[in-house]
């Protein structure tokens, strides 16, 4: 399935069919260029999901817990500083795929390997300067 979008209010369409798309996946690892909006993607996904935090990229702290208003944490992983698969490893990511949880991860060619394709690929491609084209 895919979607283009022009402006960010038209994100929630996104989210919304990404979560209705795959109801009892929970990681989903997202694929797009610097710029293309993963994270603002993983931010709307948060809020359909019923996050009230604020979220934001986490890239020095490699990942940002969330919960939802129901009481479930939603892990936001960012891998873009990663050097190796490792370096995931080491900060316990096997036990948060294992967790049960929604499991957002930004850099996902990083850690593939330990994924071993039990992920939803989410693609983001840059049509023009506001168009950005979903995949899913």
């Amino acid at each position: 399935m895919q979607q283009i979008t022009a402006n960010e209010e038209q994100l929630t369409g996104v989210a919304q069919a990404i979560l209705e798309a795959y109801p009892q996946e929970r990681v989903f690892g997202f694929y797009g260029e610097m710029g293309t909006g993963k994270t603002t993607l993983i931010k709307e996904l948060c809020r359909v999901l019923g996050v009230h935090d604020i979220t934001s990229s986490p890239t020095f702290a490699i990942v940002n817990e969330y919960w939802t208003e129901a009481g479930m944490p939603v892990y936001h992983f960012d891998f873009y500083r990663i050097d190796e698969p490792a370096d995931a490893t080491r900060i316990g990511f096997e036990e948060y795929l294992c967790s049960g949880s929604y499991c957002f991860i930004e850099w996902t060619e990083k850690v593939e390997d330990i994924l071993q394709g039990d992920f939803i690929p989410i693609r983001i491609e840059r049509v023009d300067d506001t168009n950005r084209r979903f995949i899913f």
